[in-house]
This record gives structure tokens, C-alpha cells and sequence, in this order.
């Protein structure tokens, strides 16, 4: 059996290695350019201005034109040491060349009322967004930012997501950082074979709907050494989602990592082959977690979470088959299905009442859940942490801390 000690120590030096990773993705300058021979497309020559006022949406545009339509392996270069200010952009393929590139090192911002975006068709759920781009490249030390305070306070359901890539394959997002967006930050739709890694989002833990990265319809995703903060999920992974890997995070403030939520008005949502390692939950709401509604249809199922640290965190586990955010909620006999999931080395501290908490539905109860060398105390110096499950039904193997009987 894992000794406590042992379970500290291995959780401790992977906490450190995600800080190492973090900080030298910062500090190491990302290469310009792929291959010396391939053409390079500076949004600078097509007419952008970089003075952080002057709108170079039509400039990106025709940058982009010329990207797409090369079948050289081309590069769209958004030079360091200026600021664009972009409208919604909307970027598609397919292109000539099975392989694109967008270098983005100087900053791109949004307008900075809401009042003031030109939208196509008057829908600004989108501000900058790819689609059916195979072969996808972004990367760069730019910092992308949406001026989401003045959205927050907006009753306007149509929020844009700051960053999408949506129905492609073989793409990467790296090195990026991404500042108060109005809504999600990042958004993987519809998309194969997706990487994402060095990336930091940050935006206060009171924003709403500030997803960090959500990941829909989508398979063969990667996310590592990343550092978000946010006032919703730090990553969310709905419906249509199979075989995701996601290590070395830093997640805080935020929600947490989060399975759904699924099953929303009854909806039939799948989720399946998701693994959680190497994570640090600092002060989040959340830390490993699964949330679907009453009344949906659909699995969640073969899902790990394992070698993780939670930090003051609210909830570090759980599991909640009654999930129902900001709508009246009625019992159903129907639920999304979750089963085969696997808690293993989860340690640290918990500001909530529940370290542990598998509220599961008794129609459809959660089955096959193992538990395995959990230790999670209360940050209360007086105060034990404690454990709530219902109608969950498993197996707990070594340390056992808070009791959780399953």
C-alpha cells in the first residue's frame, strides 16, 4: 500500500515539475517559423496597424487569403512589439497546404465596449475562430484579450467565445496566453487528433461562464502544462468527447475539471476514455469532477483522475448526478449513466463540508468507481474532513481518508 508520506512526496515533485514546465514555456521563445523555405504572411504588409485602436480585422483577412490559398506550408505572422485590434474574425478552409501555421507574438484585443463589435449577422457568439483547417498550427508568446469585464455584467446570452478551432484534424495550440475573455477562452469543437499545451488563461474567479478550455465532439485531444484561472470550469469536457489526456495543470481559481455538465434537458450525451493526471487544484470550487442533470440519457464512462493535489479546494471530489444551474430542476427516474471511474492519489486540503462527495442517482446509480490511496484533510485545523456518497457502488483500496464507503 501507497504510504502517505510516499503519496506527499510523488505529489509534490510533480507539482513542481508542472511549475518548471510552466514558467520555461514562458521564458523560452517559441521558433518563428517552421521551415527556412516556407512563405511568410506578416498581417503588418497586408495593412494591419499595431497601435491597439486602429481596427486591422480586413487586414487579418487578406493575411489570411494569401495563408490559405499557398501550398507551400505558409505562415501567417503577427509580429511582437504591437497590439491589433480585431473584430470578430471568422478564418476558413480548407487550404492549399496540409499544413498552416499562425505565429502570433504581438497582442490582439477586442473592442472595448460591447456596444462597439461588429458582428456578421449580428451574432457575436464567436470573436476569433478557425474552421475546417486541417493541419492547424497557432502558437507564439501573444497575449489575447477581450475586455470581458465590460461583458460580465451584460444579460445577453449570445457572450462571445474568445478563441475556436472547430471541425478539423491534426491541429496545435501552443504557447499562448489568453486575458478576461467574455466568455469560453478556448474552444475545441468537432475536431481530431487536437493539441493543446502551454497555454495560460487568466480571468477573476467572479466572471461568469469563463471557461478555461471546453472541449466538445471531439477525439484524440491532448492538454498539458497549461495554467488557468477562471470564474467557471478551468477545463469541460461535454458530449461527443473520447480518448482525452490531460496532464500538468495548474487550475485556480476556477470550477475545476470538469465531465459535463451532460444530459441538459433530457439530451443523450457520451463522454468515454478520459485521463486527469498531474494536477493542482488551488482554491478552486471543484477539484475532480462529474455533473450531469436529471432526466438525460448517455454514459460517462472509463474516466481517471489520479496524482492530483488539492489546495483549499471546495470540493476535490465529486460526483454530482443532480446537477441544475440557474433553472427549476424536477426528479426524473432517467439519467446519464456514469460508471468506471477511478479516484487514485488525490491528496491535500478542503475548505468544503464534503472532501468526498458521489451524490448518484438511485435509478441510475454509479457503478464500478474504485478509490484508491485518497487523503484529503479538512484546512480547518479543528475541523475533520468528511465524506458524503449516495447510491454510488465500488471498491476502496488503500488510504482511506476522509471514510468513504462505497
Amino acid at each position: 500500500m501507497i504510504t502517505l508520506q510516499a503519496l506527499l512526496n510523488f505529489l509534490n515533485f510533480h507539482k513542481m515539475k508542472i511549475l518548471i514546465s510552466f514558467f520555461l514555456a514562458l521564458l523560452l521563445p517559441s521558433p518563428i517559423f517552421s521551415r527556412p523555405d516556407s512563405p511568410v504572411f506578416n498581417v503588418l504588409d497586408y495593412g494591419a496597424v499595431g497601435d491597439g485602436s486602429t481596427d486591422s480585422t480586413s487586414a487579418f483577412n487578406r493575411t489570411w487569403g494569401a495563408t490559405c490559398t499557398s501550398s507551400s506550408s505558409p505562415t501567417m505572422y503577427v509580429p511582437s512589439g504591437n497590439t491589433f485590434l480585431l473584430h470578430q474574425l471568422k478564418l476558413s478552409g480548407p487550404c492549399a497546404s496540409p499544413s498552416v501555421t499562425i505565429e502570433i507574438n504581438g497582442n490582439i484585443v477586442a473592442p472595448s465596449e460591447p456596444s462597439e463589435w461588429r458582428c456578421m449577422s449580428n451574432r457575436c457568439d464567436k470573436w476569433i475562430s478557425f474552421k475546417h483547417v486541417n493541419g492547424l498550427t497557432v502558437r507564439g508568446s501573444g497575449i489575447i484579450s477581450g475586455h470581458g469585464h465590460k461583458w460580465w455584467d451584460v444579460n445577453d446570452r449570445m457572450k462571445p467565445t474568445a478563441f475556436e478551432i472547430s471541425h478539423s484534424k491534426n491541429i496545435s495550440l501552443s504557447g499562448l496566453s489568453f486575458k478576461d475573455n467574455p466568455r469560453v477562452h478556448v474552444n475545441i469543437e468537432s475536431s481530431e487528433s487536437a493539441r493543446v499545451s502551454n497555454i495560460t488563461i487568466d480571468a477573476p474567479a467572479k466572471s461568469p461562464n469563463t471557461d478555461g478550455i471546453h472541449v466538445s465532439d471531439s477525439r484524440d485531444v491532448s492538454i498539458n502544462n497549461c495554467r488557468i484561472g477562471t470564474g467557471d470550469d478551468c477545463i469541460s469536457i461535454v458530449d461527443g468527447c473520447s480518448n482525452l489526456k490531460i496532464s500538468n495543470i495548474i487550475c485556480g481559481p476556477g470550477h475545476g475539471i470538469s465531465i459535463g455538465s451532460l444530459g441538459k434537458h433530457g439530451s443523450n450525451d457520451n463522454v468515454e476514455n478520459i485521463v486527469v493526471s498531474d494536477v493542482v487544484f488551488i482554491k478552486s470550487t471543484n477539484g475532480a469532477r462529474i455533473k450531469t442533470w436529471q432526466g438525460g440519457q448517455g454514459h460517462a464512462r472509463n474516466i481517471i483522475f489520479e496524482r492530483i493535489l488539492s489546495q483549499d479546494s471546495y470540493n476535490p471530489i465529486i460526483i454530482d448526478q443532480f446537477y441544475c444551474d440557474h433553472e427549476q430542476c424536477t426528479e426524473h427516474d432517467s439519467a446519464v449513466k456514469v460508471s468506471d471511474i477511478i479516484f487514485r492519489q488525490i491528496v491535500g486540503t478542503s475548505k468544503g463540508e464534503y472532501a468526498v462527495k458521489l451524490d448518484c442517482s438511485a435509478s441510475v446509480p454509479c457503478t464500478g468507481i474504485l478509490m484508491e490511496d485518497v487523503y484529503i484533510r479538512s484546512s480547518g485545523s479543528k475541523d475533520k474532513a468528511r465524506s458524503y456518497t449516495s447510491n454510488a457502488r465500488g471498491l476502496v483500496r488503500g488510504q482511506n481518508i476522509p471514510h468513504t464507503r462505497l
